[in-house]
C-alpha cells in the first residue's frame, strides 16, 4: 500500500492473483465518500492482502462505501463477493450479466464460442476448449450493479473525475480522469511493460453482431491522445509516465502485426486458426483464447482497411488478400 505519487486522496493497493498477469492494482480514493476501484480476485490470499493494507491505513472493509469497477473480468471484482450488501457497486452497464454470472448470458456465451470456434476452423480436437473459457469465473463473483455509468455519468463523490468508455479489452471497460493534475485510473487499457489484450466476448442479451475489439481497442487508446495526462495509474504493474509516446508505440506495432498477417495471406486463402498457428506456434495450444483473440483482431483490423475480404459462404470462413 502506498500513495500515489502527486497526490493526497489517493492510495494503491496490490493484491496478488492466479493468473499470468500477477498482481493486480486497487486504488482507494478518499473522496467525499470512501470509493475503491475495483476489487480484485476472489481467493482468501487476495483478502488477507487487502484487508493488512486497508488496516495499515486505519480502515476497515465496511468503511468503504462504493466499489467502482474498471471492467468485469475476475481479477477486477472478485472481492466483491466478500465486502458487504450495503456496499455500491458502480460501473458499466455491460459488466451486470458477468459479475451476476447469469445463466441465460452465459448459456449464449457457450453458443457464442462453438458457433465461433466452426467459423474460425479451430480443429476438432480443440472443439472442447469452450468449456474451459469459463473457468476463471470461479474468482469472480455474484453480485449486481448498484448503479450504472457510462461516458458523461457523474460519480458519486467525487465530482471531479471524469468517466470515459474505453471498451475492447474488455466491453464493460471504462477509465477514469481527473483533468485538475491530469491523472488517469486506467485499468488494463494501457500498461506499462505488456500490451492488453483485446479480447473476443459474446454480444450482449438483446445484440447479435459481434464486437470487434481490436478496432475498439485502437479508438479507446487514440482517446487518451486527445487528454493531457500527466500519469496513468494501471490495473497492473507500475505507472506510466509518457503516455501519448507509449500509445504511438503500441498502436504503431499493432498494424505491424496485423501487416505480417497480410503478408502470409499472400500465398493462398487461411482460415483464422491456420493464421492464429503460424502466429502462435509454440503457445497457441496453451493460450487457445487470448491467441484467437489476437489473431481475429489482426484479421478484423486488415478488413475494416480493406486489405483483405474474407469468404462466408460456408464454415469455417477463409480470409484472402487482394
Amino acid at each position: 500500500m502506498n500513495i500515489v505519487s502527486g497526490t493526497k486522496d489517493l492510495y494503491k493497493l496490490t493484491v496478488p492473483t492466479p493468473f499470468a498477469v500477477g498482481d493486480v492494482n486497487l486504488y482507494l480514493i478518499k473522496g467525499d465518500i470512501l470509493t475503491l476501484i475495483d476489487a480484485g480476485v476472489k481467493t482468501k490470499e487476495a483478502w488477507h492482502h487487502f484487508t493488512k493494507q486497508l488496516a495499515e491505513l486505519h480502515i476497515e472493509p465496511h468503511d468503504i462505501k462504493q466499489v467502482i469497477l474498471t471492467h468485469h473480468h475476475p481479477d477486477h471484482v472478485g472481492l466483491l463477493d466478500f465486502l458487504g450488501e450495503n456496499t455500491e457497486i458502480v460501473g458499466h452497464p455491460f459488466n451486470q450479466p458477468w459479475i451476476s454470472k447469469d445463466p441465460v448470458f452465459l448459456s449464449k456465451h457457450d453458443e457464442f464460442f462453438s458457433d465461433l470456434f466452426m467459423e474460425t476452423g479451430i480443429d476438432l480436437a480443440f472443439r472442447n476448449y469452450v468449456t474451459t473459457l469459463r473457468q476463471p469465473l470461479r474468482y469472480s463473483c455474484t453480485r449486481s450493479l448498484t448503479a450504472e455509468i457510462r461516458v458523461g455519468s457523474s460519480l458519486r463523490g467525487l465530482p471531479e473525475w471524469e468517466v470515459i468508455e474505453t471498451p475492447g479489452h474488455a466491453q464493460s471497460h471504462l477509465a477514469f480522469y481527473r483533468k485538475c493534475d491530469g491523472l488517469l485510473i486506467g485499468g488494463d487499457l494501457l500498461l506499462a511493460t505488456i500490451s492488453s489484450n483485446p479480447l473476443i466476448e459474446p454480444p450482449q442479451l438483446g445484440q447479435s453482431e459481434r464486437p470487434k475489439p481490436q478496432l475498439q481497442y485502437n479508438e479507446s487508446l487514440r482517446k487518451l491522445l486527445t487528454l493531457d495526462i500527466s500519469r496513468v495509474i494501471t490495473g497492473h504493474g507500475d505507472d506510466i509516465i509518457d503516455v501519448h509516446h507509449l500509445v504511438t508505440t503500441r498502436l504503431e506495432r499493432q498494424k505491424e502485426r496485423a501487416y505480417s498477417v497480410l503478408d502470409t495471406l499472400r500465398n493462398e486463402p487461411m482460415t483464422a486458426f491456420v493464421i492464429c498457428k503460424k502466429l502462435f506456434p509454440t503457445v497457441y495450444q496453451k493460450q487457445l483464447g487470448l491467441t484467437m483473440s489476437e489473431t481475429i483482431g489482426q484479421l478484423d483490423f486488415l478488413l475494416e482497411l480493406g486489405e483483405i475480404k474474407v469468404d462466408t459462404s460456408s464454415k469455417p470462413f477463409y480470409y484472402s488478400s487482394y
